[in-house]
């Protein structure tokens, strides 16, 4: 057996293409609060759960992977609100998948404006 050298997931660490840009969306949008900015990168944090940190990255650089040729997130939220956050993102302008049903949850994948693909379910 293998010992516990891990206690927990410290952060999570994203690339966006405008950083200013992406700070005012994650606060404004999600609900996140801004620990600090050090111009490259910027770390958010939820009231509980791991630091978000938004990094100045290149154009082209995505938080997501691609499965048979469709993007897939890597992160992904948990809210107990889901109808009222999709409603929120749709009339904000947000790019959002419809709500699915699996297993007992909900859930519904969006993009931040770097083109992140995000999930979030309850």
């Amino acid at each position: 057996m293998t010992e516990d050298f891990l206690d927990h997931i410290h952060y999570f660490r994203i690339p966006v293409s405008n950083l200013e840009q992406s700070i005012q969306w994650y606060t404004e949008y999600l609900g996140f609060q801004m620990r600090f900015n050090q111009g490259e990168l910027a770390v958010l944090e939820l009231k509980t759960g791991p630091l978000f940190v938004l990094v100045q990255a290149d154009q082209e650089s995505r938080g997501h992977f691609t499965k048979n040729g469709q993007p897939e997130f890597s992160v992904g939220f948990s809210t107990s609100k889901i109808k009222e956050l999709h409603d929120h993102l749709k009339n904000k302008g947000v790019e959002v998948e419809p709500i699915q049903k699996d297993h007992g949850h909900h859930y519904f994948c969006f993009y931040d404006p770097s083109g992140n693909k995000l999930q979030v379910h309850n």
